[in-house]
């Protein structure tokens, strides 16, 4: 299944590119104070450009946690069944309940989602450009927990039962 260790390869990109996010969000969160009090300009701007980095983070956050296994993870009864018992409830989990969730997700946003983007809709307090970038997060989020998805389901269960 090369297709399947493509994908992976891609979340796991994505995912560890979105890591970096982090540095600009705490730099922005601790840039407002100063540029507020001190240089009395720009809060609002920082504010803006760190709610985007913030939605955008967020959005590859979940697959992230999901990957490293500490989301939606029950595993104090889990631990106790065979290897191939638990990839097979976190497939059914995938399948059931991730996958319906993100497709729905994916398809209730549409169109909040695209008017936004087609606008390039500004945030409606300051009119900074970029609100839109918040929205399409949404998808981003949507986007990858269901490739995350797809590979947890079509991932090959372990050969031997321990």
């Amino acid at each position: 299944m090369g297709w399947l260790h493509r994908l992976d390869r891609l979340i796991g990109q994505i995912v560890a590119a979105a890591q970096w996010l982090a540095l600009p969000l705490v730099l922005l969160l601790f840039l407002q104070w100063p540029l507020r009090d001190i240089v009395r300009g720009y809060s609002r701007e920082a504010n803006d450009l760190g709610q985007i980095i913030f939605a955008l983070f967020v959005a590859v956050s979940i697959t992230a946690a999901t990957r490293a296994g500490t989301h939606l993870a029950a595993d104090t009864l889990a631990q106790r069944y065979a290897v191939r018992t638990r990839h097979r409830l976190k497939r059914l989990g995938a399948a059931l309940g991730i996958l319906p969730w993100a497709l729905f997700v994916l398809f209730a946003a549409k169109g909040i989602v695209l008017s936004s983007v087609r606008e390039l809709e500004a945030f409606p307090d300051t009119y900074n450009p970029g609100y839109f970038v918040i929205k399409a997060a949404l998808w981003l989020m949507a986007i990858v927990v269901i490739a995350q998805a797809l590979v947890d389901i079509f991932r090959p269960l372990p050969a031997d039962d321990v």
